[in-house]
């Protein structure tokens, strides 16, 4: 089968793989679409800790299943399915407790296993003893499907952080998570979603694809001014940081009401990993800071039942798709924000 291999640190080579065999508790699936996510860029630049090499990454997976084990149950062929990466050992102390992202012993789907950029893709059985491998709603497209991935990332960000009805929202970044963030705090009730961009270019793609009410740059607006005129002098009840910023992460905690919570929803990179915070903003705010780096089994599930739902339309959110042969170009394009969600259909 063609694949994508990274091989090494920025060494991605497009070549013929064997075709996976599943085994009697396993299955394989026809990939029929797999986006890129900041963290493939990441990784083809800087590996991670979860992944030897060589590696076919790619962790933002649907497609049909062509070959089901005889000891597996609830799948046939032609299932249409999308795949939850991130799989708990439902074991450890986390586990227990039903707070799955934070498995102790938490391995992944193109990171522990190969992933989805390829033709074809194995799911192991702890992927579907896991609760990872959830069927496509009917009438949801494959590459819709694929974005439950950082659809359920975003809704475990706004339960830890009560997003609820009535709400002040300011999101700070405007890529692809941005704008799906700004698109949940509305179905979620917000009264008010403000986006906050440094990239004049990647602002006027936000007007037209977040949904808000209120686009601002920090680099040329009074964002603090600004924020306090809307909200009567309060400030925002919710701020996600939607990007890897130190500075947006200050911002983030001098913009937030009193009262009120903000995510860090974006890591800071492993060289530069601190930030300069004003904690007496908290201090005197009584305001909350959470942080948030993945989902759960079910928050994956519970974001195809949304998108199945109609309740939230992302597919306009696509715009770029490649053939597999291209994905060095999709990496491009993603790592300079000249698009939002950049699939990929082998």
């Amino acid at each position: 089968m063609k694949s994508q291999v990274l091989e090494n640190i920025e060494n991605l080579q497009f070549k013929e793989v064997p075709r996976p065999e599943p085994s009697s508790r396993e299955m394989l699936m026809k990939v029929q679409a797999c986006a890129i996510c900041g963290t493939d860029i990441k990784i083809y630049h800087h590996g991670h800790r979860l992944i030897t090499f060589p590696r076919i990454t790619g962790h933002e997976v649907a497609g049909e299943l062509v070959e089901v084990g005889e000891e597996v149950e609830g799948f046939a062929p032609g299932d249409r399915v999308a795949v939850a990466p991130a799989v708990p050992c439902r074991r450890c102390y986390y586990c227990q407790r039903g707070e799955e992202a934070m498995c102790e012993n938490l391995r992944a789907v193109g990171y522990y296993w190969d992933g989805g950029f390829a033709e074809y893709m194995l799911i192991p059985r702890e992927v579907i003893s896991g609760g990872c491998v959830n069927k496509i709603p009917e009438g949801l497209s494959f590459e819709v499907a694929a974005l439950a991935e950082p659809f359920a990332c975003a809704i475990n960000a706004q339960e830890l952080m009560w997003v609820s009805e009535g709400d002040v929202v300011v999101v700070i970044g405007s890529g692809p998570l941005g704008c799906i963030h700004s698109r949940l705090a509305r179905i979620k009730g917000a009264d008010k979603v403000i986006i906050l961009e440094v990239s004049a270019h990647r602002l006027e793609m936000a007007k037209e694809k977040a949904r808000a009410d209120f686009y601002f740059n920090p680099a040329e607006d009074n964002v603090v001014d600004k924020i306090k005129a809307i909200t009567g002098g309060r400030g925002a009840d919710r701020v996600i940081v939607a990007c890897g910023s130190d500075k947006a992460q200050s911002l983030a905690l001098e913009l937030v009401a009193p009262l009120g919570s903000v995510n860090f929803f974006g890591g800071l990179p492993k060289d530069k990993p601190l930030a300069t915070l004003n904690t007496n903003f908290l201090h005197y705010k009584e305001c909350y800071a959470v942080g948030t780096h993945g989902s759960s089994p079910q928050h994956n599930r519970l974001a195809l039942e949304v998108l199945g739902s109609g309740l939230l339309d992302v597919e306009d959110l696509i715009t770029h798709r490649l053939p597999l042969k291209e994905l060095k170009t999709g990496l491009g394009i993603a790592e300079k924000g000249e698009g939002l969600k950049v699939i990929i259909e082998p």
